[in-house]
């Protein structure tokens, strides 16, 4: 069965409504990064961290997943499919998405400050300041900070390394070392771009087809493509 890997970014949660970081008018032009997303700033403002995943949380329950969600789903009926995101909402799994991996974290999830293999779920969208994991330690939001490491990146380039096909959609591919999982992809497998930009492709060797689209509209069109062609 043909292996697709589908990487995706921001902009697919975009068109659910998800403020992004780059968003010049999003959630994130309130905040700093270095205010709210930083280990530094999670034991200087402990607070202001906890609210900012609250409110961020808070928004996710109010969206829903999107036609390209729904379309990167619908692949599973046909191909063997694994996601990569670089996104920290769980609206891939809510589109009925089985196989996805998050490189930077899960925002319905938090962790022990202390060990970082304890995970638990949150209920809910509001974490208490005081909320405990088990080992005693406090509940941070399970999310990769900037200046932390990935710890799902290795796991995510042997994905990469498995694709027949990989679907790049809604990413910049600025963002580093997540951008770099597509120079994992073996000689000769397709690499489609699904951006209504212009991401930074320069590293693709592959054979490459941009599709200059809003996520929304350029996945389901692909993934119909992609049906008719090699089902």
């Amino acid at each position: 069965m043909t292996k697709i890997v589908v990487f995706t970014g921001a902009g697919v949660s975009a068109d659910s409504g998800i403020s992004t970081f780059r968003d010049s008018d999003g959630l994130w032009a309130n905040y700093r990064i270095e205010d709210v997303c930083t280990p530094e700033a999670l034991v200087r403002n402990r607070a202001q961290v906890i609210e900012f995943y609250n409110i961020r949380r808070r928004e996710l329950f109010s969206v829903e997943p999107n036609a390209a969600h729904r379309a990167i789903a619908e692949l599973e009926q046909h191909f063997d499919v694994e996601v990569v995101t670089q996104n920290v909402d769980n609206l891939h799994e809510r589109a009925g998405s089985t196989r996805v991996t998050h490189l930077h974290g899960e925002l319905m999830k938090l962790r022990s400050e202390r060990n970082p293999e304890l995970i638990v779920p949150i209920e809910g969208w509001e974490q208490t300041l005081d909320a405990r994991a088990e080992d005693g330690a406090l509940l941070r939001p399970h999310i990769v900070f900037f200046g932390e490491s990935v710890p799902m990146f290795d796991a995510a380039t042997r994905i990469a390394a498995s694709a027949d096909v990989m679907i790049v959609v809604g990413t910049s591919l600025a963002v580093y070392p997540a951008a770099s999982l597509v120079r994992y992809a073996r000689a000769g497998v397709p690499v489609y771009v699904v951006d209504p930009g212009n991401p930074d492709v320069a590293m693709i060797r592959n054979p490459l087809t941009h599709i200059k689209a809003r996520a929304a509209e350029g996945m389901p069109a692909l993934a119909e493509k992609l049906i008719n062609e090699l089902k």
